[in-house]
Order: C-alpha cells, then structure tokens, then sequence
C-alpha cells in the first residue's frame, strides 16, 4: 500500500515538473489587446437625442468603441461611446455590464463619450424624478437603455476570443489646423464673450482661436510591424450643424472611419478636455465647413500615426482616485428652484429635465466619482469626467513634461461642466451649465496631481 501511495506520488511531482514551465509561460505571456464595436444607434422614433428630440433619420451608425487589455489576467477596458453624454447611474449601467462581460472590476473600466450633439444625453435618475410630475417629458427609454448595454457588453465578450499579444506601443502627435477655437473670448470688464460650436458673426469668427490644446494625440499597440488599433485623443466639441432628428457620429466619426478603411487599422477616438473649446470660428454649420472640419482632423490624425515612434510595451498600470464635487447652492440653483420646475408642466421641457439632472446629481454627491490613469511605460491615459474645461488638460500635461500625457474627459457626466474658479466671475455659458460649484478646480487638480504625479501601481 505505502508502495502504491509513493508512485503516485512520484507521478504527481513528475507531472508537476511538467506542468510548470507551461504554468510560468502562462504568468510571463505580456499584454494582450482585443478591440471591440456596437452600434450603439436608437431607433427611429425611439429613445431621443438631445435633449427630447426622436431619430428621424440615421446619417451615420453611433458606435461604442473600445480595448480590452490583458495583463496576465488583469484586464482594463477602454470604451469611447458616439453619444452626447451618460450621467450618473446610466454611466454606470455601461460600466457594471462591460466589467461583467470582460471578467474585470469596475474600477478598470473607462467608459467616455464623444460627445456628439447628433446623440442621446441620458441621466436615467433624472428621468425617474420626472416621472414622479405631472405630464414628464419622455427624456429616457429604459428598455432601450438596458438592450442597448446588453449589446454592448456581448461585444465586449466576444472580443476575449480574439485577444492577441502587442510588444510595442507608438506615440505620435500631430497640429490640428483650423479646427478647434475657445468659446470663451475676453472682453473688458474681465467678462468673456461667447462663440459657440457654430458662428456665422464675422466679427467672433475674425477674433482669435484663444487658449485650445492644437495637439492631437495617437497612441498606437502593435505586434512586431503590425499595428492593432489606434488610439486618438483631440480637445474640441465635436458638433458641426445639430440639433435636428439626424443620427450622425459627426466630424470625428467621419475621419475615424476614413482612416479605418485607409489602414485596415482599428480606430478608436477619444474626447478631451473640450468644455469651452469648439469649432466655433471655423464652423458656420453648412455642410460644406463640416467637409473642411472632417478633413482637417483626418490631416491631423494622419500627421500623428506618420510621425509615431515605437517602444517596447512596458508594465501596465492602472490608479484610480476619488473625486468628491459640491453642488452648488447659489441663486437659481437651489434645490428648491429646481424643484418648482420639474413641477411645473408649463416649463419648457429641456429646462425641466436641466433642472433634473442638478437634484440627480445633488442626490448622488456623497458618492465620489472615480477618476484613472492608465500607465505603460512612459505613456499616461487620463480618465475624467464631466465637461472639463481645456485649463485641466494643459494642467495634467504640466504634471509629466517628460512624459506622453492623453487626455479623455466627458466620463460621467453626472456634474456637467467642470469649470475653473475664475469662470464663474467672467460669465458665459459653461458656468450656468455647471452642477458643481467653483470649488470644483481645485478638487479635481488635487485628483489629476495624485494620480500623474505617483509612480505606484494603483493596483
């Protein structure tokens, strides 16, 4: 018997021996990438574009885009959707499935939109706090909501089987030319005068581009001489002509596609901090200026992917930090003056739904928002939410001037805008789309700083 027992044991450790270089292999694979798409379009008649206005007519499929990365079974999503916005609880719909399906937490996924205006801007929490009023506006449609995300994530599954090994990783930046331009220009009296993502004044055409980030950002993930996807980051509002039925992915969409049949290259592109920049001075919402737009961000992303430079991939790393926004409780913004007017079936309909959004937001402010870097090697991926101003772009680059620093915002939109303090003072139109109060710089630099500033793994 004890005979019997110490074969068997031979044979275990024999086979053990076998097994463990296969086992070490398995531990020292390196990073694998998989890239996903969903269209992610609503239906004619269906769940409405911004704010309450139904499809009509689909120009152009919305699309979620994204990675997977696989780093020895730690696995990180980046995922850039073509739509306005996705605020509190519905961004974190997207979030939770895509986590589900891709086998990974929460916190490693990294959802942000385009931001199109050609596209749904949806806050489900606002929508249950008008469905408590009489005659609601119908603003979400929670069965499509919830198919949609189903997709989404089945997307983001399927993908895992097509996980491949990358070694190298290419920076690339490039000027973008006549495309994006402030909406804040100063006048006297320190007040600022806006123009918008559309103008047809030739005085505010004429004015300066003012303070904009010109750099397009591409980071591409490649096996050997083979690129697997890019990836695009570029700070301006993305609308050319809106505000009508159409479904449209806009300029960015555009040029995302035409370079994907040009490579035969998977392309993703990311909105940065574009909350007072557009494409106001070049942009007088005819087709024709959309044309030009389109061409001249495809000339930049062109431009960055020629001029990239490879590395080996390095160690991935992924932080995560806190960020905890006040609400503001000045004139106008209380939350009693926005509950008179979701209460009120006689006000207009887009201000009931702003006023919504304000007590959604006030209600889940003593949840942070989970701001990330996503690190490899010298590259950092900043991850933010809300409608950030252009200073808090320039500010992250500033914390790595050694480093390649990408910048996604429009994550959760749950605040709005994220402005700087002085903003507020100067007036124009981001303030008063702001949920948060002017504390709200400081609060989100002290994040951008802990996470670009630390060389730890957040992991």
């Amino acid at each position: 018997m004890h005979h019997k027992l110490f074969h068997i044991a031979v044979s275990v450790a024999i086979l053990s021996l076998f097994a463990m270089p296969a086992a070490m292999a398995a531990d020292d694979a390196g990073p694998r990438v998989a890239t996903f798409c969903c269209d992610v379009t609503p239906p004619r008649g269906g769940h409405p574009l911004i704010w309450v206005t139904p499809v009509k007519t689909i120009e152009d499929p919305l699309l979620a885009k994204g990675i997977v990365l696989d780093d020895n079974g730690r696995r990180y999503v980046l995922c850039a959707v073509d739509w306005c916005g996705l605020c509190n609880s519905s961004y974190d719909l997207f979030r939770q499935k895509i986590a589900r399906a891709a086998g990974t937490e929460v916190a490693r996924v990294a959802v942000h939109c385009v931001h199109q205006h050609t596209a749904p801007y949806t806050d489900g929490d606002a929508q249950r706090l008008l469905d408590r009023e009489t005659d609601p506006p119908e603003y979400v449609d929670f069965k499509f909501l919830d198919g949609v995300t189903d997709r989404l994530a089945a997307a983001v599954e399927k993908s895992l089987d097509r996980l491949e090994p990358f070694d190298r990783i290419g920076t690339g930046r490039a000027k973008v030319e006549r495309v994006a331009s402030t909406r804040r220009i100063p006048i006297a009296g320190g007040k600022v005068r806006s123009r918008m993502s559309s103008c047809t004044d030739p005085d505010l055409r004429a004015m300066t581009e003012g303070t904009i980030d010109p750099m397009l950002r591409t980071i591409t993930l490649a096996r050997g001489e083979k690129p697997l996807v890019r990836l695009h980051y570029y700070a301006t509002h993305p609308q050319s002509f809106y505000g009508d039925a159409r479904a449209c992915s806009d300029v960015p969409g555009f040029a995302r596609a035409r370079l994907e049949k040009k490579e035969g290259v998977f392309q993703v592109y990311f909105t940065g901090c574009a909350g007072d920049v557009a494409m106001g001075k070049y942009n007088d919402r005819s087709r024709l200026a959309r044309d030009e737009l389109t061409d001249r961000l495809y000339a930049g992303m062109e431009a960055a992917v020629a001029a990239t430079q490879f590395t080996p991939a390095g160690k991935i790393q992924w932080r995560t930090a806190p960020l905890q926004l006040a609400v503001r409780t000045d004139a106008g913004y209380t939350m009693a003056d926005n509950r008179a007017k979701i209460a009120d079936p006689k006000c207009n309909v887009v201000e009931r739904i702003r006023a919504a959004t304000r007590i959604a937001f006030s209600a889940r402010i003593d949840r942070s928002i989970t701001c990330s870097v996503l690190q490899i090697g010298s590259i950092q991926i900043l991850h933010l939410p809300g409608e950030s101003m252009i200073e808090f772009q320039l500010f992250a680059a500033k914390q790595r001037p050694d480093d390649f620093v990408a910048v996604a915002a429009y994550g959760d939109l749950g605040p709005g805008y994220i402005c700087t303090q002085a903003s507020f003072g100067e007036g124009g139109y981001e303030p008063t789309a702001s949920r948060s109060s002017p504390q709200s710089e400081a609060a989100l630099k002290a994040v951008i700083r802990r996470l670009l500033q630390s060389e730890d793994d957040g992991e």
